[in-house]
């Protein structure tokens, strides 16, 4: 294996990759959101915003949520 800074600016099959986890990652984030609309998923796609931060404290994790990441 080999690390390339910014590789997905620089090899093709590095930035075909990153736009299918995207895609599927955001396809995931939509199906989650009918699931557990309290989270609001479809909006941050799991990223620690404000708003998911306060969902977090005032409904806790759902099944969904990775517990290792919660601080």
């Amino acid at each position: 294996a080999k690390t390339v800074i910014r590789g997905d600016e620089k090899i093709k099959a590095i930035m075909i990759a990153s736009i299918i986890a995207k895609v599927y990652r955001d396809r995931l984030m939509k199906r989650l959101a009918k699931k557990y609309p309290k989270y609001g998923f479809e909006v941050h796609k799991g990223y620690g915003t404000r708003k998911h931060r306060l969902a977090l404290a005032r409904h806790g994790p759902s099944t969904a949520h990775r517990i290792t990441f919660i601080s």
